[in-house]
């Protein structure tokens, strides 16, 4: 009996290891998000985010958002996208856009490092909403619906986080489900 007490020792804590590897790397688009790369190099591997990783190329922003950081990001899916008007990625991914899908994706973004325990932190000191600052100058804010953190747009559009804490060697992802637009 005593035999049987290693092996199943080593099974059980092999399980638990790779349980805590997995959270450690979660799943973006059925893609492993890793820790040790940079908000750009994991992105492009999220079947999910393909629009995101095309508009932020289009913008010119990948050598910005492949720096030290740290940075904020709330990456809307390809689904999010989806849910804009017709017409409007394939315009604003024109060349002669460029401007407007810079503070389109700079308004995602949030100087520092917030996973989601630093914006609950913020929103309990603002009473149930917190206001960020984002790297476009735009605001935002954010509060919870339930267990839900909410980020609502200055034009009163709102995104739910699906997937929080993406961490990143510089800084760290929300997943968001809509599209954020600035004033």
């Amino acid at each position: 009996m005593k035999r049987f007490i290693l092996p199943v020792f080593v099974i059980v804590a092999m399980a638990f290891s790779t349980s805590v590897y997995a959270q450690k790397n979660p799943m973006v688009g059925g893609a492993a998000m890793y820790a040790n790369k940079d908000i750009v190099d994991n992105a492009v591997n999220s079947k999910d985010h393909t629009t995101l990783v095309a508009a932020v190329k289009a913008a010119g922003l990948v050598e910005t958002l492949k720096s030290a950081g740290p940075f904020t990001v709330f990456a809307p899916t390809n689904e999010a996208f989806n849910k804009l008007p017709a017409g409007t990625v394939e315009t604003v991914l024109k060349p002669e856009n460029k401007d407007m899908l810079t503070k389109i994706l700079t308004y995602h973004v949030v100087a520092g490092k917030m996973d989601s325990k630093a914006i609950a932190k913020a929103i309990k000191a603002g009473n149930g909403k917190a206001e960020l600052t984002t790297v476009a100058g735009g605001k935002l804010w954010a509060s919870m619906d339930g267990d839900k953190l909410i980020l609502t747009d200055e034009k009163g559009g709102t995104a739910t986080v699906t997937i929080a804490n993406v961490m990143q060697k510089n800084g760290v992802i929300h997943v968001i489900d809509s599209v954020l637009m600035p004033n």
